[in-house]
């Protein structure tokens, strides 16, 4: 991809907990990240839909209206990551694998290549959390010339779970062996990781290695660590 400035602002930042008293019961929203670009704005994974005036709010403080929305992107089809997508009639959509605008469906097989928004900007199939997960990379000028921030959805609950993998096995994976392979493989290139339900987080060396160090003691195969 060329290096370009796309603007990356996390509207809403999301969160996960069991309920205090109810252990059968857990509280969540996702995060909710804006990419303004220089040909294209993107919004990815709008909340519940008991949250609409509160994406309002915060576009309108982005001084953007649903209507400047070319794509919406969905990580995947849980209820708090497309809850809101209804807002934004004039984009195209991505939920999950499937892409589409009104009732037109365009094919693209994931498995082989990235979907391409701009130069800058592409999703790749992430499976794991569910069977059909996405996730979106951007080359962002405010990491540095080549920096690259990886938008995950569920990929990674928050940044807690790479220490304690309950965190995301507790939310629920479809696939653990192929869920850490992916966190394995999108940590590797990524400089920022936006996590579905947390804070933005750095990657570096020793956060890289853990992940490849779980991957190996889990699959029992053997995965080289790269050093400094």
């Amino acid at each position: 991809m060329a290096t370009t400035t796309n603007e990356i602002i996390v509207l809403n930042e999301g969160y996960s907990y069991m309920e205090k008293d109810d252990d059968s019961v857990m509280v969540a929203n996702c995060t909710c990240t804006l990419i303004k670009s220089h040909d294209c704005n993107i919004i990815v994974d709008t909340m519940t839909p008991w949250d609409g005036d509160l994406l309002l709010q915060r576009l309108q403080e982005s001084c953007l209206s649903t209507d400047d929305i070319d794509w919406v992107v969905s990580t995947h089809g849980h209820s708090d990551h497309l809850g809101n997508n209804n807002l934004f009639l004039k984009a195209k959509h991505i939920v999950g694998t499937n892409i589409s605008q009104r009732n037109r469906y365009f094919i693209h097989d994931f498995s082989i290549a990235p979907y391409r928004l701009s130069d800058t900007i592409e999703i790749v199939e992430t499976p794991g959390h569910t069977l059909s997960c996405v996730s979106v990379l951007v080359r962002s000028s405010q990491l540095g010339p080549t920096g690259l921030v990886a938008i995950v959805g569920d990929l990674f609950e928050r940044r807690q779970d790479i220490d304690d993998e309950r965190l995301w096995l507790d939310a629920g994976s479809e696939n653990p062996t192929v869920q850490r392979q992916n966190r394995a493989k999108i940590a590797a290139i990524s400089d920022l990781i936006i996590p579905g339900h947390g804070a933005p987080f750095p990657v570096d060396q020793q956060l890289k290695n853990c992940l490849m160090t779980q991957l190996q003691e889990q699959s029992h195969i053997s995965v080289p660590q790269s050093s400094d």
